[in-house]
């Protein structure tokens, strides 16, 4: 692939590929199947699923709604077991790990971005994010928080509720609290499914910047493929099994 400057903040940029760390990749996904009852039966959400993320690469899937998108963050991220398969993690099969093993992992080293964020609505920006840190190794909660707000743009608004901003503000505070704890994965789950263009071109720019400043692993998660088009890497996720778009 060529290379080139630093991609623009749109959200259908190409993303040039960086160079990757040595040691094979971040993250490993070897045939992993998920299942769930639905009251007649069971229906197979993932089937043998193989997927590996680079380290400092962005990754973009696209599937439509019900596919099984937010299953694989869930198993990603060690939120879930799968019935069958591993997903290994820098080295680590964290199938074999125990909730609280799986909950540290998390904590330490994934950050995750959700379509309807996870703020807390009765504390403003800054106490989201200083609570995120706190949770994680809570050094310097509120200069942190402080500092992570003003690198996604909401310096300015700092003591709002996430009820006194908008859509796309909301949205970047998250971002915000999934970078407090300094991760290695970052999962962006339909971050944007919500937002208008503008503010899904801003939110993206956001999570672009993160990553190029960082040298995050980002796996963006979602229905669009103009948006999907910002990442380096293109895969799809249809009828349970992921491919190359």
């Amino acid at each position: 692939m060529r290379s080139g400057g630093a991609p623009g903040p749109g959200p259908s940029t190409v993303v040039e590929a960086e160079p990757t760390s040595a040691g094979g990749p971040l993250v490993q996904v070897q045939a992993i199947s998920k299942s769930y009852d639905n009251g007649a039966g069971r229906t197979t959400v993932l089937r043998d699923v193989n997927l590996e993320l680079a380290r400092g690469e962005t990754t973009s899937l696209v599937g439509v709604s019900g596919s099984g998108k937010s299953t694989l963050i869930s198993l990603l991220s060690g939120l879930m077991r799968p019935d069958s398969g591993q997903v290994v993690f820098d080295g680590r099969d964290i199938t074999e790990l125990d909730d609280t093993e799986r909950a540290r992992l998390r904590g330490r080293r994934v950050g995750v971005v959700l379509q309807n964020g996870n703020l807390i609505p009765f504390l403003t920006a800054l106490e989201n994010v200083s609570l995120a840190i706190e949770l994680g190794d809570g050094e310097r909660a509120e200069t942190r928080a402080r500092e992570l707000l003003s690198e996604v743009g909401l310096g300015h608004r700092l003591h709002h509720l996430p009820r006194r901003m908008s859509g796309g503000e909301a949205q970047r505070v998250s971002v915000a609290m999934a970078l407090a704890n300094r991760p290695d994965l970052l999962l962006a789950d339909e971050v944007t499914g919500e937002l208008d263009s503008s503010n899904a071109e801003r939110v993206m720019a956001v999570i672009l910047d993160a990553w190029r400043q960082r040298g995050l692993t980002v796996l963006l998660v979602t229905h669009s493929s103009e948006l999907a088009a910002g990442a380096q890497r293109h895969l799809q996720l249809v009828d349970g099994g992921v491919r190359a778009a």
